[in-house]
């Protein structure tokens, strides 16, 4: 009870710092707001705390706290909880497809209303500052601009105001280990679309904001003695054009026609985003950076955290080459590390790339394999083909490499076992998208499992005889009778004809997979190079609140000291004011002077995270482990059994019809039943199995009394694939 009542307090807090944080944006371009700051202000100013403190507390601190309440509540959530069917209709009404489209893909009511909301925040925003500014137009004194020019130059400003709320929020949907978006249940990467869409905005209207400032100029003649003065005080508009630029870059090569041809380019410009907040820094001032320091902060201590979890090199137990060109290599892990299936890792591949980092689903589930970890990766790109080409390479010359080492962020995944919810699951995988279900049927057939999903139906699409090889990580399980599993599959061949050698069932051809298996593990990585995953929830937590106290502690210190207060500058002005040197006293301070003490404070609170960090990395390093013997880690190889009766179907030249299967499957339902519609490949593949769900969310049926009843609900899920 006690536990209950805790979460609903936590719950219940988050709330209301984000209904605060929220309201402060609403009304911040108000009249009554910016008298009753400024008083705020004059009052505070001469304490201890002091302007800086303030201004941190009230506009960055919020989210932050969200952050560390949040770690706080899933810490004490069962780890990988099902959720609870009392708000299942809820959860059919926000996340129902209500647009789909070839162009921006798959749009759910929730995020709609999400969209429609923000959009109109930043009319609102732009109404009341633009009304403001025309009530009391004033001439800016170095330039002589007419009406309407005068009227332009105001407008373009407040556009840099809607870019200003675009980037507070753009940097909240990349985070991994300190995400938000976990409380939500939105995985990773569901979220990164709700960057790009944020990164298109700001680049909008940052353009719209560069782009007509610049042309006032230019029409004015004003621009060379603008765009190139350093301001003492004031906006520095030469680091506004190096932020404008910046940006633009890497908006234009994350692109997804330049970031799938050539995603190193898309890759290492992307780090162009260190230039370009500092120039948004200095072009804005500390005032403005307030807002958008949230994002800024936690994504820099999520990174951090990532780089010292990737320090610890593990190394690759065993691995197997597919006919159809896909690969699955085996890890090492904690047997205390769990995950939920349908998660993920970022691998790296000293031996292929010290710098390049790929997402990859986790095929294995945690509830079987206590000791090892496995992926899949599909051979489509060049760092693929070369993971491929070492392994075989290893395979088939005398000369066999022993250890290949890699680097592992994650896992990554959702807080809750969404799947487990459904009576039964509808799951639609396309190619190298069967990977996250591989884990979930391997889940779904633990004997321990007491109340899941009792009947799955599983359509895989596939272009050749060779990728059907992708399955057997789960042959046993698609031919062994297992008492709470119903499954059944339907493998649709869409690029070839019949198989020549004459197999015709799906046993057979699994049968006479060729597969290479390949051992690379030694003694030593059994037990000495495990993966051990993040942190717990509350650790993190204390990381975080670690390095917000830090900031602030050199935030105000660092302030009292380069920023003398007008309380210091006012008993000085009396002494100096005899000698006529008043004029000097009252001189203000450089306005980049602020911004660096920002800077610094930022570095300093950071490095003070990292330290935390890699203190508690070691802990764990040197925590007295449970001892492994190699016959317990050693990846097992699980023959195929022989069935008696083949139900999994194979169908050669043809396209699944999604409904047809779909209306089939529910034949066998009876009464009351929900069904959880989940799918994983190609754009084109969830497309159409989301208009099959939005046209027939729900369906009603008559029983044997002639009363109606509800027959089912069906569920649209879309799974993401190696990212």
């Amino acid at each position: 009870m006690a536990k209950v009542l805790t979460l609903l307090a936590l719950r219940l807090l988050m709330n209301l710092l984000l209904i605060g944080w929220i309201s402060l944006w609403i009304i911040k371009p108000t009249t009554i707001w910016i008298q009753s700051w400024h008083q705020a202000e004059d009052t505070i100013k001469h304490t201890l705390f002091g302007y800086y403190g303030l201004n941190f507390v009230v506009f960055s601190l919020p989210p932050i706290a969200v952050s560390i309440t949040g770690l706080i509540y899933l810490s004490l959530l069962p780890q990988y909880h099902r959720p609870t069917r009392g708000g299942r209709n809820v959860a059919l009404t926000v996340s129902r497809p209500a647009i789909i489209n070839s162009f921006i893909g798959i749009v759910s009511c929730f995020e709609i209303i999400a969209l429609l909301l923000f959009l109109l925040f930043l009319s609102w925003t732009f109404y009341a500052r633009v009304s403001n500014d025309f009530k009391k137009l004033t001439p800016v004194k170095t330039m002589n601009f007419n009406l309407w020019q005068l009227k332009y130059y105001r407008v373009a400003t407040r556009f840099g105001l809607l870019a200003e709320a675009c980037l507070a929020l753009l940097l909240f949907p990349v985070l991994r280990g300190l995400s938000m978006f976990r409380l939500l249940n939105i995985e990773f990467g569901a979220s990164v679309r709700y960057h790009v869409w944020l990164g298109t905005g700001l680049i909008f209207f940052s353009l719209v904001h560069g782009g007509s400032t610049l042309f006032i100029w230019t029409n004015t003649h004003h621009i060379e003695e603008e765009i190139w003065q350093w301001q003492r005080t004031g906006r520095v508009y030469i680091a506004g054009v190096i932020s404008l630029v910046t940006g633009l870059v890497m908006w234009i090569t994350s692109l997804p026609q330049i970031r799938r041809k050539f995603f190193e380019v898309f890759y290492y410009t992307h780090h162009l985003y260190i230039v370009f907040l500092v120039a948004f820094l200095f072009h804005t001032g500390d005032r403005h950076f307030y807002w958008v320091l949230p994002g800024i902060f936690l994504f820099g201590l999520d990174k951090i955290l990532r780089i010292v979890q990737s320090r610890t090199e593990s190394h690759v137990l065993s691995a197997r080459l597919f006919s159809c060109k896909a690969i699955e290599l085996i890890l090492p892990k904690d047997p205390r590390l769990n995950y939920a299936p349908s998660s993920f890792i970022f691998l790296n591949i000293p031996l292929i790339s010290r710098l390049q980092w790929h997402p990859f689903s986790i095929t294995s589930s945690s509830s079987v394999d206590k000791h090892t970890l496995s992926v899949m990766m599909k051979c489509e790109g060049k760092w693929t083909d070369s993971v491929y080409n070492k392994l075989e390479e290893a395979a088939n010359s005398d000369n066999m490499i022993n250890n290949i080492t890699v680097k592992v962020e994650g896992p990554y995944g959702p807080s809750s076992v969404d799947f487990l919810r459904y009576d039964n699951l509808f799951l639609v995988a396309g190619g190298i998208g069967i990977t996250p279900f591989l884990s979930i049927l391997q889940e779904l057939a633990c004997e321990n499992r007491l109340k899941s999903p009792k009947r799955v139906q599983l359509v895989f699409a596939v272009r050749t005889y060779q990728d059907i090889n992708m399955l057997l990580p789960i042959s046993y399980i698609l031919f062994n009778p297992i008492t709470n599993l119903n499954l059944k599959i339907k493998v649709f061949i869409t690029q070839e004809k019949k198989q020549s050698n004459g197999t015709t069932t799906l046993q057979e051809f699994l049968a006479q997979s060729q597969v290479q298996s390949i051992h690379l593990g030694t003694e030593e990585g059994y037990s000495r190079f495990p993966i051990r995953g993040l942190e717990n929830f509350k650790w993190l937590a204390t990381l975080v609140l670690i390095t917000v106290l830090t900031f602030l502690g050199f935030l105000i210190g660092l302030s009292h000291f380069f920023i003398p207060s007008e309380h210091k500058n006012h008993s000085m002005a009396m002494k100096l004011a005899a000698s006529g040197a008043i004029k000097t006293a009252k001189e203000k301070v450089p306005s980049w002077i602020p911004d660096l003490v920002i800077i610094v404070s930022y570095i300093i609170s950071i490095t003070v995270g990292a330290l935390a960090a890699t203190i508690l990395q070691r802990r764990r390093q040197n925590r007295e482990e449970p001892r492994m013997s190699k016959e317990e880690v050693k990846p097992q190889e699980r023959n195929l059994p022989i069935a008696l009766i083949e139900e999994h179907e194979i169908h050669i030249g043809e396209r699944p019809k999604f409904e047809e299967i779909l209306s089939e499957f529910e034949k066998n339902l009876r009464g009351w039943s929900s069904i959880g519609v989940l799918v994983c490949g190609p754009d084109s593949m969830k497309e159409a199995v989301a208009s099959m769900c939005r046209q027939r969310p729900q369906c009603f049926g008559v029983d044997d009394s002639g009363i109606s009843k509800k027959k089912m609900n069906i569920n649209f899920h879309s799974l993401n694939f190696n990212l």
